[in-house]
C-alpha cells in the first residue's frame, strides 16, 4: 500500500469503475480507445505491421493497413472485455453464445485423465476464459508480476470464475491438478524469456516457443485439446473444444510443440484481427538475427 503502488492501484480502481458501464458503450468507447492506442502506440504499432508483413505477404499493403486497424480496435474491445471478466457482470455476454465441442472435452476426460486446454494470446482471451468457466471447471497458468498490487488483481480478478491459478514456476501443483483429472488452460505462444524453448513454425517462419504443454503432458498423463474463442461481427461469441491433438506427450518435444503452434495459427488465420499481433512473437531467429531490428 506505500505511496509507489499508488499509481497501480489507481489503474485497478479506474478499470474496474469502468467495468460497470453498459456493454454497448463499452464497445463503442473501447473501438475509440484502439484507435487512440494505434496512434499513440508508436512502436507496438510498427512491430504489429511487421508481423502482419511477416505473416501475411499474400496481402497488399491497403488489406495489411485494414487488418492493423482492425486488430487495433480489437485490441480497445479488449480491454473493456478484461475489464468486466475480472470485476463486471458478463451476462451481456452470455446472450448469443455459441458453445461448441464440449463432447471433446468430456471424452478426454472420461478416463480420469487431466486435460490441458491450449489457446493463444488473443484479445479475447479474458473474457471467453470466462465463460468457458460456466461450462468447464478451468484452472488456469500464468506468469507472475513483478508489482505487487498488479499480481493481486489478476489472482483476485481471475479467481472469481478460474477452478484454480497457477504461476509457471508452480509446475508441481499444476501436474498435481492434472493427475487429478483437472482442466488447465495454457497459452505457450508467446517468444519465451525463460524455460525450456524449441524453435518450431509459425506462418511459415521460425519462432522460438515454449515447449511446455509437451512436459506438462509427460509429466501428468494428460492430453491436450485447443480451445478456440472468436468474437463475432455480430457482437457475440463463439468458443470451440477442438478434439484432442493427437500423440501429445511423444518422444519428441519439438514435434509436440509444432503440433500445438499449428492448432493456435490456425486459431489466428480464423480471426485474424484478433491475434495479439504487437507482441514481437519472431523477435529471436535460430541465426541470431531479429525481423524488428531497426
Amino acid at each position: 500500500m506505500g505511496p509507489r503502488h499508488w499509481p497501480t492501484w489507481i489503474g485497478i480502481g479506474a478499470m474496474a469503475a469502468l467495468a460497470r458501464l453498459p456493454w454497448p458503450l463499452q464497445r463503442g468507447l473501447g473501438r475509440a480507445l484502439g484507435a487512440l492506442l494505434r496512434v499513440t502506440m508508436g512502436a507496438r504499432r510498427r512491430i504489429a505491421q511487421r508481423n502482419l508483413e511477416l505473416c501475411f505477404p499474400e496481402l497488399d499493403a491497403a488489406a495489411r493497413t485494414t487488418l492493423l486497424h482492425e486488430h487495433f480496435a480489437s485490441l480497445g474491445i479488449g480491454l473493456f472485455e478484461f475489464a468486466r471478466a475480472w470485476w463486471g457482470s458478463v451476462d451481456p455476454m452470455r446472450k448469443g453464445l455459441v458453445v461448441e465441442g464440449l463432447e471433446h472435452a468430456r471424452a478426454a476426460r472420461a478416463n480420469g485423465r487431466g486435460v490441458i486446454v491450449v489457446s493463444g494470446h488473443f484479445t479475447t482471451l479474458e473474457i471467453c476464459g470466462r465463460l468457458m468457466c460456466d461450462h468447464i471447471p478451468l484452472a488456469g497458468m500464468y506468469r507472475p508480476h513483478s508489482e505487487p498490487a498488479m499480481e493481486w488483481a489478476v489472482k483476485h480478478g481471475r479467481l472469481r470464475y478460474a477452478a484454480a491459478m497457477f504461476t509457471k514456476q508452480e509446475l508441481r501443483p499444476a501436474v498435481k491438478h492434472l493427475k487429478q483429472g483437472g482442466f488447465l488452460w495454457y497459452a505457450p505462444d508467446q517468444d519465451p524469456s525463460r524455460g525450456e524453448s524449441v524453435y518450431v513454425p509459425f506462418f511459415g517462419r521460425p519462432a522460438n516457443s515454449l515447449s511446455s504443454t509437451h512436459q506438462l503432458a509427460r509429466l501428468s498423463g494428460a492430453s491436450v485439446l485447443a480451445f478456440q474463442h472468436v468474437r463475432r461481427k455480430d457482437g457475440g461469441y463463439t468458443l470451440r473444444i477442438v478434439p484432442a491433438l493427437r500423440d501429445i506427450p511423444s518422444k519428441d518435444a519439438t514435434a509436440d510443440t509444432a503440433q500445438v503452434m499449428a492448432a493456435i495459427e490456425t486459431m489466428a488465420r480464423a480471426a485474424p484481427d484478433q491475434y495479439l499481433w504487437i507482441h514481437r512473437r519472431f523477435k529471436r531467429q535460430p541465426d541470431g538475427s531479429s525481423p524488428y531490428a531497426d
